[in-house]
């Protein structure tokens, strides 16, 4: 039996939706017919994927929010109920790191030059920074939106966690902490909700080019980086990934008629990344 993949007139709330990899995913929701409502910090940014996808025919808003505040959210979420009605779909795509937070060295050594940033230089309020942008950043957006969710047939949430709580990478502790950390929270909301309709599952992405992370992977000649190079050698794929390969698993796992007993899991998406030993 061949399936068809749609949301047809289910309401998609995105956060984070101003970045490549959620913006993404916010146009394909909209070609599968959903009403999306794109929410970032940088509405101008959303707003860019908002008019790609009207002109294709989609159904979408672009909505200023800050997922660090509960009383905007709530505001925002008026907003979104009065455009399109209540949300069936949360994808708390909101993140980042801080550098702050990042360490120049992978391993602490002895007689390290003084201008290197170690692990006792790291700047508290930048790894606060980090822990709330994503942590706090997810909860506080679920506690929202899911209000609007409670027994509503095929609601869910998708949390984006990372390889980073597989198996922590070097130079960003902070970023690696909070990533576990959503891993935890998506297992506690898939149980905390499953005796009011809403499954809750992850992805876990590998390694993508953003813009968050291009300068840390490219050089200004355009070429990997050392830390890239390694990404690379360690990826049995031996490639990047692209926003678009990450569309089929969130839309199985969105999608009730496929994932309706799919709850609490985290899945990778990493070409083979979290496999590979190494050797």
């Amino acid at each position: 039996m061949t399936k068809v993949i749609e949301f047809k007139d289910k309401v998609v709330v995105v956060t984070g939706a101003g970045g490549i990899i959620c913006g993404c995913l916010a146009k394909e929701f909209a070609k599968a017919g959903a009403k999306v409502a794109l929410l970032d910090l940088n509405e101008t940014a959303a707003q860019v994927f908002v008019d790609e996808i009207i002109k294709e025919g989609g159904v979408a808003k672009a909505y200023q929010a800050n997922v660090l505040s509960k009383e905007n959210l709530e505001e925002v979420r008026q907003q979104v109920l009065k455009d399109f009605g209540p949300t069936d779909i949360l994808i708390n795509g909101a993140g980042g790191n801080n550098p702050k937070a990042t360490t120049d060295n992978e391993f602490h050594e002895l007689n390290l030059p003084s201008e290197t940033k170690t692990f006792f230089d790291l700047d508290e309020a930048g790894i606060r920074f980090v822990f709330d942008l994503n942590y706090l950043g997810t909860l506080l957006p679920t506690q929202v939106f899911t209000q609007d969710m409670l027994g509503r047939t095929g609601a869910n949430i998708i949390n984006v966690s990372s390889m980073n709580a597989y198996t922590p990478l070097t130079k960003i502790p902070a970023y690696s902490g909070a990533k576990s950390a959503i891993s935890n929270l998506t297992q506690w909301l898939a149980v905390h909700f499953s005796k009011v309709g809403i499954r809750c599952n992850a992805i876990a992405p590998g390694f993508l080019v953003t813009n968050q992370n291009h300068a840390l992977l490219f050089d200004e000649t355009g070429q990997p980086t050392a830390r890239a190079n390694k990404i690379l050698t360690n990826t049995p794929m031996g490639r990047f990934g692209e926003a678009e390969e990450l569309v089929g698993s969130v839309f199985f796992l969105a999608d009730e008629s496929l994932a309706s007993f799919v709850n609490g899991v985290v899945l990778p998406i990493d070409g083979g990344f979290s496999a590979y030993s190494g050797v």
